[in-house]
């Protein structure tokens, strides 16, 4: 099988290598944001490119990583209209209990999309 051939692996693979690298430091920002009443709703934006999204707390540049983390919030997601406030209760509704998984905002270059990553 030639080079072109090869089925691309999927860039979610090489996230999930990085998320167990990033486990501990995203809990405890996720922890942090909660317990000072920034937002109940932590949202972690997952990106290989520039991202103006959110804060960036591990970069894969600085990490030697695939991909870079952002801290954001569902806050801002509504501000910058990314999360339309008529679709606000059915977020919240379906947001996972954020001691348990990770709220992913996961952006590749085809779109982006929520994704619940438990932590292990």
């Amino acid at each position: 099988m030639s080079e072109k051939e090869k089925p691309k692996e999927s860039p979610l693979l090489s996230l999930e290598k990085d998320l167990v690298f990033y486990e501990d430091p995203i809990k405890e920002v996720s922890k942090d944001i909660r317990k000072s009443k920034l937002s109940k709703f932590p949202i972690f934006v997952a990106y290989q490119h520039e991202v103006k999204l959110g804060e960036v707390i591990l970069s894969h540049e600085d990490l030697g990583t695939s991909w870079s983390i952002n801290a954001s919030t569902l806050e801002e997601f509504l501000e910058k209209e990314l999360i339309l406030k008529p679709k606000q209760d059915f977020f919240e509704m379906n947001y996972k209990d954020p001691n348990k998984f990770i709220c992913l905002f996961v952006m590749v270059p085809e779109g982006a999309n929520f994704v619940f990553y438990p932590y292990h």
